[in-house]
Formats: C-alpha cells, sequence, structure tokens
C-alpha cells in the first residue's frame, strides 16, 4: 500500500484527489493539507511514502517543502503537481530533489502511474516539461532572485535595503542587471517576468 499525503490549496480540488486516489486498491491518503506548513506537519506526523503536493500554495510553496524535507534527509518522496508548465519551476524541483513533476490536466491514470514509479524510485517528469527544461536557463544569481522575490512584495528599493543589511544603491545595481537580463523596463515587469518563467 501507497501511503500519500496531499497538499493543495484549493479545497475543491484537494477533495477530488483524494477521492480519486482512495479509489485505487494500492494506494490510500493518510492525510491532506491546505498549504505547505500544514504538509510538513501531516509528514512528520504520518510519514508517507509519497507527498503529492502542489507548487503554489499559501505560506511556503511545494518547492518549500520539498526543500524542508530534503534538507532533514526525510526518506518521504516528492511528487509535484501543478498547472504550471514552467520550465525554471521544474529545475527548481529537481534541484530540491523531488522524484516526480506532473501537470493536474494529465489524465488521472498518468497520475497514479507517476505515483507507482515514484514510491518504485523512479523519477517521473511530464515529457512536455522535460523539453521545456532543457530550452529556457535561468539567468539570474541567487541574490537577484532574492531581491526581485521581495519587489513581489511590494517593497521600496530603501525597504529592502534595510531588510537585507545593503545598501539603498546595491540594491538598485542589482535589480537593474537583472532588468537588463529579462528585457524589462521596471523592476515590477522584472519580477513579473521572472515568475511567469518560474524563477522566483
Amino acid at each position: 500500500m501507497i501511503r500519500v499525503v496531499l497538499a493543495e490549496d484549493q479545497a475543491m480540488v484537494r477533495g477530488a484527489f483524494a477521492q480519486l486516489l482512495d479509489l485505487q486498491p494500492d494506494v490510500t491518503v493518510v492525510a491532506t493539507a491546505g498549504d505547505g506548513d500544514e504538509a510538513l506537519a501531516a509528514v512528520a506526523e504520518h510519514r508517507p511514502d509519497v507527498l503529492l503536493t502542489d507548487i503554489e500554495m499559501p505560506g511556503r510553496t511545494g518547492l518549500d517543502v520539498a526543500q524542508a524535507l530534503s534538507e532533514r534527509g526525510d526518506p518521504t518522496r516528492v511528487l509535484i503537481i501543478t498547472t504550471f508548465a514552467r520550465s525554471g519551476y521544474l529545475r527548481r524541483a529537481m534541484d530540491a530533489g523531488v522524484s516526480g513533476y506532473v501537470l493536474k490536466d494529465a489524465p488521472i491514470a498518468d497520475l497514479v502511474s507517476a505515483l507507482r514509479r515514484v514510491h518504485a524510485g523512479e523519477r517521473v517528469v511530464a515529457a512536455e516539461l522535460a523539453m521545456a527544461a532543457w530550452d529556457s536557463a535561468d539567468p539570474l544569481t541567487p541574490r537577484e532572485r532574492e531581491l526581485l522575490q521581495e519587489v513581489t512584495t511590494g517593497a521600496s528599493n530603501a525597504d529592502i535595503a534595510a531588510r537585507l543589511n545593503l545598501a539603498e544603491g546595491t540594491v538598485r545595481n542589482y535589480l537593474s542587471t537583472a532588468m537588463a537580463k529579462l528585457g524589462a523596463r521596471n523592476r515590477s515587469e522584472a519580477a513579473n517576468t521572472a515568475r511567469e518563467r518560474g524563477w522566483l
């Protein structure tokens, strides 16, 4: 029996997936979670074989959860299921030790097959995502990503400088470099572009 924790912030989608998975003779959903923190707590409590998680959730994202599990040496394997076919997300997922990455619009049979393969120790990536990942490298440095993430919160350059203990001019320089790399006219456009490509 494959024991699964299911993390998805939309209650209707979470309930539908849980019911579909429980119909499988070799799968049982031992817990569900509506955000990343709940997912981490459920994994710690139930010790599932697989965490099936969305990426974009309140608080910690599915990628944050995968990274946290990897850092603490948790043996639970992570299967990402998402609507976002973004190459940057896939690259970040692989770096976080994720075992599989599939799209929500795939047939349920494909999801169950991916779940079984991940449980068996394989890595599973939707073909269209694998192709996209090779075509789009992330040009941003970790510091540029960090600053653009701050921009998405609405923080001013002065706010960012104070929060990260940097000079305001340094923040401006990093953001200017990021804007140039992304062909953006301003910092907000740069942050939006980076998010759309899955780099934030």
